[in-house]
């Protein structure tokens, strides 16, 4: 429990420089470039998605699995969240009418979520005998 609590906020903290990223994209891509607000919490998606792989990789989730593993299911999970992405900024924009960055704000915590669970068993999740350990914990109890 105290290790996935210790992942999760190191998850956040990631979390709060990729949002860096994805905001100032998105807000720049908006307000300066006047980019149709959709398209632009998308291009801030992929942007944060970026800054996440390298440093979720590194300090959250601490892999053994190869980059040529990781990169591949990182993009799978970052594909259901930018069509989590699209879909929900879709309903709230233009379906609800709420202001693009509060409706920025509630899909990313939607996403986060996900992604959170997602990469933590699948995408960067321990491998080979790491897991038969992790299973006979399991089972002692």
């Amino acid at each position: 429990m105290k290790a996935s609590l210790r992942q999760f906020t190191t998850f956040i903290g990631v979390g709060l420089c990729a949002v860096v990223i994805h905001y100032s994209l998105l807000i720049g891509l908006v307000e300066a470039a006047h980019v149709d607000v959709i398209l632009a919490a998308l291009a801030g998606y992929c942007g944060g998605g970026f800054c996440s792989y390298w440093l979720n990789r590194r300090h959250t989730f601490q892999s053994d699995r190869s980059h040529a593993e990781a990169v591949w299911r990182f993009a799978v999970v970052a594909g259901v969240g930018f069509c989590l992405t699209w879909i929900l900024m879709l309903g709230f924009v233009r379906g609800l009418s709420i202001p693009y960055l509060a409706a920025q704000l509630v899909t990313t915590l939607i996403v986060m979520f996900w992604s959170f669970g997602a990469h933590k068993f699948w995408t960067f999740g321990q491998t080979g005998p790491a897991v038969a350990e992790s299973i006979a914990i399991f089972d002692e109890t």
